[in-house]
C-alpha cells in the first residue's frame, strides 16, 4: 500500500483522469556556464543546437536564480531546497575542508529514494569528499565522478580501489606517500578512487556514457539522475572530437556539454520514456570564462551575471512546448516541486523552497512563490518582481565592482528595474524609497531568521594516520 501513495498523489497533482506513474527526473547541472553561453539566450560564438531544441520543446525560465555565486553553496541549495547559510555550509569546500553536508539533511535523492526511485549521481559532487558526506551516504545508490572542483588536488585520506588506474607516470607508492598536485583530481566510483589523475579531456564524454547506461538500466522503474558536469569549470578540457572545433576552448567545452544534453535526450527518447521524464537543465553560477551577457558581472558576484542562470525544463505532454516563464524562481524550489510531483514527503526540517509546478505547467495566472527572494551570499541581494535590490553601495565590494563604468552611484544602496534595465546600469533607489524600505526589511528578516536557526554541518571522518590534505605547492 505505501508504494501506491505517490501514484495517487500524482494523479491529484497533475489533474489527470487516468493513473500515471511518478515521473523520472534528470537534473543536468553545468559548472560555470553563463547566461549568455547558450543559443537560446543569444550566444553567437558556441553553437548549442540541442539546448536550443530543448528550449523549443520545453519551457525556458528567464529569471531562475541559484543559491550561491560559487560551487558548494549552489549545490547545497539545489539538492536540499535550503539556503546554504542555514545549513552552515561553506560557499566552497576544498580537499582540506573539515566539514560537509550533514546527513540529517534531506536531499532530493533521499526524498525520492524513500518512495522507490533508483538514484544516481554522475559528475562533480562538492558537498564533502569523505564519510559521512559522500553521495552514496546522501541518498544516491551509485556515484561516478570527481568529488570537488577540477582545479583542486587529491586528499590522501580517500580510499583507493584495488584496480585503480594511475596516469601521468604517477606510481601507487607515490599516491600512498601523499603525492598531490594542483589540477590533478581523483575520479571516484561510489566511495573509492578508481583513476588518478582523472583524464579531464574525457570527463564530459564518460559522464554522458555513464548517465546513458543508468537511463537504459532503469527505464522500467522511476529514477532520479543527477548529472552535475565538471565542465565548463577551469581548467577547461574537451575530448578529441571537440578539440579545435571553434576559435576558443571555452566554446569547444560548451559545445561538448551541448552534445551531452543531446545524447541524454536521445537516450530518453530511445528508451520510450520521454512522456514520463522531466528533464531540468541549469548552471551552478555565472560564467567564469564564457559569457553572462547581457547580465551584469560574472561568477562570484550577486549581480545577476553571477546567480541568474540559463534554465530549461522539458516534460513532453506536461510542460508546454516553446513556452517561457518570466517569473522569479530559484534552485531551492526544485526539491519541493519534485516532492509534489512524485508524491514524496517533504523534510521535517524547514526548507526555503516552494512548489513551482503551476509555473512549469503553464497555468494561467501562476505567479512566483517568492514575494522577495533573498540571498545572503557575499554582500547580499534581494529580487522581488522586476526589482533587484542590494543593501550596499555600488563599488564597495571587490567581487561586484563593475569593470568599465565611468561613474559609480554614491547612493548607499542599489535598486534596479530588471525589465527596463536588464544589465543593472542605472541605480533608481533614490526614486523608490518605499521599495527600498520593503526590500531592506525583507533582507534583514531573512538574515535574522537564518542566524537564529542555523543547523550544523557534519565533520568529515579521516582514517587514523591519514596524511595531510593541505594544499600542495604550486606546480612546477
Amino acid at each position: 500500500m505505501p508504494r501506491l501513495l505517490p501514484l495517487l498523489f500524482f494523479i491529484i497533482a497533475s489533474g489527470t483522469s487516468q493513473a500515471e506513474p511518478p515521473p523520472n527526473v534528470i537534473l543536468i547541472f553545468i559548472d560555470d556556464m553563463g547566461y549568455g553561453d547558450v543559443g537560446f539566450n543569444g550566444a553567437t560564438g558556441p553553437k548549442t543546437p540541442n539546448l536550443d531544441r530543448m528550449a523549443s520543446e520545453g519551457m525556458q525560465f528567464t529569471d531562475f536564480y541559484v543559491g550561491c555565486a560559487v560551487c558548494t553553496g549552489s549545490r547545497t541549495a539545489l539538492l536540499t531546497g535550503v539556503h546554504y547559510q542555514r545549513l552552515s555550509m561553506e560557499a566552497v569546500l576544498f580537499p582540506h575542508s573539515k566539514a560537509g553536508l550533514h546527513p540529517d539533511e534531506v536531499t532530493i535523492a533521499e526524498m525520492l529514494g524513500d518512495i522507490g526511485y533508483k538514484t544516481a549521481c554522475v559528475g562533480k559532487w562538492h558537498l564533502g569528499h569523505l564519510p559521512p558526506c559522500l553521495p552514496t551516504m546522501q541518498g544516491f545508490d551509485s556515484y561516478y565522478g570527481i568529488p570537488y572542483s577540477n582545479d583542486m588536488w587529491i586528499d590522501p585520506a580517500n580510499k583507493l580501489s584495488e584496480n585503480i588506474v594511475l596516469r601521468e607516470g604517477v606510481t601507487l607508492a607515490e599516491v600512498k606517500a601523499g603525492h598531490k598536485r594542483m589540477n590533478w583530481v581523483p575520479l571516484m566510483h561510489d566511495e573509492e578512487i578508481i583513476e588518478y589523475p582523472a583524464d579531464q579531456t574525457t570527463l564530459t564524454k564518460r559522464y554522458t556514457e555513464e548517465a546513458i547506461r543508468f537511463i537504459e538500466s532503469q527505464k522500467d522503474a522511476p529514477f532520479f539522475l543527477y548529472l552535475p558536469h565538471t565542465m565548463v569549470h577551469l581548467p577547461l578540457a574537451v575530448s578529441p572530437a571537440f578539440a579545435g572545433r571553434t576559435e576558443k576552448l571555452i566554446w569547444d567545452a560548451i559545445e561538448e556539454v551541448d552534445w551531452s544534453v543531446g545524447e541524454i535526450l536521445r537516450a530518453v527518447a530511445n528508451a520510450g520514456i520521454d512522456e514520463n521524464t522531466l528533464i531540468i537543465f541549469t548552471s551552478d553560477n555565472g560564467a567564469a570564462v564564457g559569457s553572462s551577457l547581457p547580465l551584469r558581472s560574472r561568477k562570484g558576484s550577486v549581480y545577476d551575471g553571477g546567480i541568474r542562470e540559463p534554465t530549461l525544463m522539458q516534460w513532453k505532454g506536461h510542460i508546454p512546448a516553446g513556452s517561457v516563464c518570466r517569473e522569479v524562481v530559484a534552485s531551492v524550489d526544485i526539491l519541493p516541486t519534485l516532492a509534489y510531483l512524485a508524491g514524496g514527503k517533504l523534510p521535517d526540517r524547514a526548507i526555503d523552497g516552494h512548489n513551482i509546478w503551476p509555473l512549469m505547467h503553464g497555468e494561467v495566472g501562476a505567479k512566483s512563490p517568492h514575494d522577495a527572494w533573498c540571498l545572503m551570499h557575499g554582500p547580499g541581494t534581494v529580487r522581488s518582481g522586476k526589482w533587484k535590490y542590494y543593501p550596499w553601495q555600488e563599488g564597495k565590494h571587490h567581487q561586484d565592482r563593475p569593470q568599465k563604468r565611468a561613474k559609480l552611484s554614491e547612493y548607499p544602496v542599489q535598486l534596479y528595474d530588471t525589465l527596463a534595465d536588464i544589465s543593472e546600469t542605472t541605480n533608481v533607489a533614490a526614486e523608490h524609497p518605499e521599495i527600498v524600505k520593503r526590500l531592506q526589511a525583507a533582507y534583514e528578516a531573512q538574515v535574522a531568521d537564518i542566524e537564529q536557526k542555523r543547523r550544523p554541518t557534519a565533520k568529515l571522518i579521516r582514517p587514523t594516520g591519514s596524511l595531510s590534505p593541505a594544499r600542495p605547492k604550486r606546480n612546477p
